[in-house]
């Protein structure tokens, strides 16, 4: 079962609206998600889901990380229109030694439901979650030429680029692709930044 030791969620389920004018429930996943969650990936076109970590059509890697779910280590926030998952966003965070104050943002939105402004919504969320808890920086990582829209998703709210990784991705052609390293400050520039 999910723990929480670290991040405080008494927010949630969190109710936040949607450019159309209906609405999403965001929740941090909790084991009975996982064939829910199955069903968004499988949702995801075969070219985008090919960019991620992990094999998200596999029920055996969902059920794992349903079983496995550590909140201090990866914490989802799933967003829920109508009882289906329609985003995942996922904060990352090394549990000890010298990262322990560096967070990792990763996001997949349902296509149906991309331009609604809900990834923007769930990134800044996971950012507020973050500097609350101390964090002092959230790293962002994007497949140029195949994720611009999601870069520059980021960048509006408020990651910059620090690097590029040269040819570090494959396409699905075996052309070579570059991947855009942004990083988001916490603490005092995020409340700068008005969030």
């Amino acid at each position: 079962m999910a723990t929480s030791h670290v991040y405080k969620l008494s927010a949630y389920p969190k109710e936040v609206p949607l450019r159309d004018g209906a609405s999403a429930v965001l929740k941090p996943m909790t084991p009975e998600d996982a064939d829910a969650l199955l069903h968004f990936f499988l949702r995801v076109p075969p070219d985008e889901r090919y960019y991620l970590k992990e094999d998200v059509t596999s029920p055996k890697v969902i059920q794992q990380w349903a079983a496995q779910l550590d909140y201090d280590r990866a914490l989802p926030l799933l967003a829920w229109v109508d009882g289906r998952i329609v985003a995942n966003g996922t904060l990352h965070r090394t549990r000890a030694g010298a990262r322990r104050h560096v967070g990792e943002v990763r996001i997949v939105v349902d296509p149906e439901y991309r331009n609604q402004g809900l990834g923007t919504t769930i990134i800044r969320e996971l950012a507020a979650i973050a500097n609350e808890n101390g964090l002092e920086r959230l790293l962002y990582q994007a497949v140029a030429g195949r994720e611009d829209i999601a870069i520059k998703a980021a960048e509006a709210v408020g990651f910059v680029r620090v690097g590029v990784l040269p040819s570090h991705a494959k396409d699905l052609d075996g052309h070579l692709r570059d991947i855009v390293l942004l990083e988001m400050p916490l603490g005092d520039w995020f409340k700068w930044w008005g969030f």
